[in-house]
């Protein structure tokens, strides 16, 4: 039942969230109470079957919540009742007939410029429209971004809020409006078109309901500002790209590459379609833009009649503009391939090798995959098998996965000789090696497997490919935090033989820790206007000084209030008077799952796995992220800087007042 859920809300959570948003007038709670119906759907249709139009009933659903909450809320109550009247007289076809969920067709376009609203930073632009229009995952939205989830749902979290204090409606945009969101908004749809075109995540290699609602969108944009020619230009390389997706895939369901594909099987009234769209973009005028530049590239395939016949000659110029208006990290590795085709696989290499330790790129499936079709090209068949099943560990799409494992297993393997995966394993399964430190060298060890490939021979593994994976993963870190990676490379090279591979890593100087300048007493009032939670975590962090990962990741049935201590991960936390009168309070008569939980319950789409999932209120664990901000934004009031504190300052009381415990007793 959850994957019927999850299918209905990708595919109508635009039109859902876009009726919602046009009475209630805030986005965010137009999503919370779709959010509850998703709930409400999961508990009712394994009873009583899944309604004939589904869309229908949850909107008709979240209506209903929406109703609710307005006749709960006290608060601003004459404007509430304005939209609990509008609300009651909504039009039964509006709450969902046979042909959908409702809402004017134009609706799901005045939610794309409303969720691209100047207030709101790009990258929280464009992750509130994927979640909002395409009801994509933040994991989703993350690995089409190539960003965090964490951040992704921050970013979120942040825009809600930020479109709430603004008061932002759903209303359509005026000329000024249009010029100032139109990037955004083209970006959205681009990155919706290419979710679909290809998925991120689940069985298939496409997801044709997306490619047609951002296409579908797309149009609609163009016409609704004709004069803008990167509008036409982004509906011409959709229109190009889409034409090919019935010669994507192969008669066992295995992917073809473009070289690869029968070109007879292409739609020949899309490639049609996106002809014009480009002669539309050209009639425009003004300088090329991004997308006029990929639809040109796209046009530059779709003319050749056969594979052998492309001007890669011409793709690579038309990259090398792309790369000089706009160069992320993916336009450079696509520029990589057309080098590769145009001036032979070597030359791509080096462009590939060029941009290789970029942070966006370390954990995408397509740079290992392009590199070890280079490297399968230049000859080098061995590397390029590692390269295949490197590329293959990081995705996530299974049609995907299998295909490049297929590649790997065509190719023949490196002489024999110890693989890196399989001497990481062996040192982590050492008897002398303690399960904290095992798990603190296994972040570093897993990163370079991830990174380089597990089946990467150790006389490949050279100081300047481990440099290139700490340039990538922790280049930017803190000094700490690469001391310890390089510590752990360090070890790991003493005990399996491995001297040099930690030549070119140098260590950092790390800043002296200043004085923690957080006052007990302010911590103490702090306490007295907070929930049980907050008060509960913040005592526990400053009796016990363990970190507030340690604490966070604490279970009910881990505790053992009589002794007030627990155990968590192989880590024994204690704690003293102050969080022993707390914790039977936020315990309740809950017996097992986490201590610490978030104030809702996850919506269908964002589970948690079990372990982090109350079984007893379905609320799940709180996040760190959370906790951390909670903290600030309460602290911020006596912090002489007015920033706010970390909960790393609350453990480093603790950590103080145990030594100095410790000094008193020897």
């Amino acid at each position: 039942m959850h994957e019927v859920v999850n299918a209905v809300w990708k595919a109508e959570s635009a039109r859902i969230v876009a009726a919602l948003t046009r009475v209630v007038r805030d986005v965010g709670t137009a999503e919370e109470c779709a959010q509850d119906a998703l709930v409400d759907a999961l508990r009712q249709w394994p009873h009583e079957g899944v309604p004939d139009n589904p869309a229908a009933w949850i909107t008709t659903a979240a209506k209903r919540r929406a109703l609710d909450r307005i006749r709960r809320e006290r608060r601003l109550e004459r404007e509430h009742e304005r939209i609990a009247h509008d609300l009651e007289r909504a039009a039964p076809e509006e709450a969902g007939g046979p042909g959908g969920p409702g809402g004017e067709p134009e609706d799901v376009l005045r939610l794309l410029f409303l969720t691209c609203h100047p207030a709101l930073s790009v990258g929280e632009r464009v992750a509130l429209t994927l979640r909002l229009v395409t009801g994509l995952t933040d994991n989703e939205i993350g690995r089409a971004l190539l960003t965090p989830e964490r951040d992704i749902a921050r970013r979120i979290a942040s825009a809600k809020r930020t479109l709430a204090e603004r008061g932002a409606a759903l209303e359509p945009p005026g000329p000024e409006e249009v010029t100032d969101r139109l990037p955004a908004v083209l970006d959205v749809i681009s990155l919706v078109f290419n979710e679909g075109h290809t998925a991120t995540a689940g069985p298939g290699l496409m997801r044709p309901r997306l490619c047609a609602e951002a296409l579908r969108t797309g149009r609609m944009l163009a016409a609704l500002v004709p004069d803008r020619a990167e509008a036409h230009a982004l509906v011409a390389l959709m229109e190009l790209q889409r034409s090919r997706s019935a010669a994507r895939i192969g008669p066992s369901g295995q992917p073809l590459r473009l070289h690869e594909q029968d070109r007879s099987r292409w739609d020949r009234e899309g490639v049609r379609r996106g002809f014009a769209a480009m002669l539309r973009a050209r009639d425009a005028g003004g300088p090329p833009g991004p997308y006029t530049l990929q639809a040109a590239i796209a046009v530059c395939h779709a003319r050749a009649p056969d594979a052998e016949a492309t001007d890669w000659g011409r793709i690579a110029i038309l990259y090398d503009r792309l790369a000089d208006l706009t160069p992320t990290p993916v336009v450079l590795l696509n520029r990589a391939v057309a080098v590769g085709f145009a001036h032979g696989p070597e030359r791509g290499l080096e462009s590939v090798d060029a941009v290789a330790a970029e942070p966006a790129l370390r954990d995408y499936h397509l740079l290992p995959s392009v590199r070890g079709d280079l490297l399968a090209r230049s000859g080098r068949p061995a590397e390029a098998r590692v390269e295949f099943e490197r590329a293959a560990a990081l995705t996530d799409n299974r049609a995907e996965h299998a295909f490049l494992l297929r590649r790997a297993a065509d190719l023949p393997a490196a002489p024999t000789g110890p693989l890196l995966g399989e001497t990481v394993r062996a040192f982590l399964a050492r008897d002398d090696l303690g399960e904290q430190a095992a798990r603190s060298y296994g972040r570093t060890l897993h990163r370079l497997c991830r990174s380089l490939g597990e089946g990467l021979p150790l006389t490949d593994l050279t100081a300047e490919r481990v440099a290139g994976v700490f340039a990538a993963a922790w280049g930017g870190g803190a000094a700490r935090t690469w001391n310890r990676h390089r510590s752990a490379v360090r070890s790991f090279a003493a005990r399996m033989d491995l001297a040099g591979i930690d030549a070119a890593l140098e260590r950092r100087a790390e800043p002296a820790i200043a004085p923690a300048g957080i006052d007990p007493g302010a911590v103490r009032a702090l306490c007295e206007g907070a929930s049980v939670r907050e008060r509960a975590l913040w005592c526990l962090l400053s009796e016990s000084g363990v970190p507030a990962r340690t604490a966070l990741a604490l279970n009910v049935e881990e505790l053992d209030l009589d002794d007030r201590s627990a155990v968590v991960a192989g880590a024994r936390v204690t704690w003293r008077s102050g969080t022993a009168r707390l914790l039977p309070d936020l315990v309740g008569d809950r017996t097992r799952g986490p201590l610490f939980l978030s104030d809702r319950r996850p919506g269908p789409a964002r589970t948690p796995g079990a372990g982090d999932l109350c079984p007893d209120t379905g609320r799940r664990r709180l996040s760190y992220e959370r906790a951390e901000r909670l903290f600030a934004l309460a602290s911020r009031a006596v912090d002489p800087h007015g920033r706010g504190w970390t909960l790393g300052l609350l453990s480093g009381l603790g950590r103080a007042g145990i030594s100095r415990a410790g000094r008193r007793g020897g």
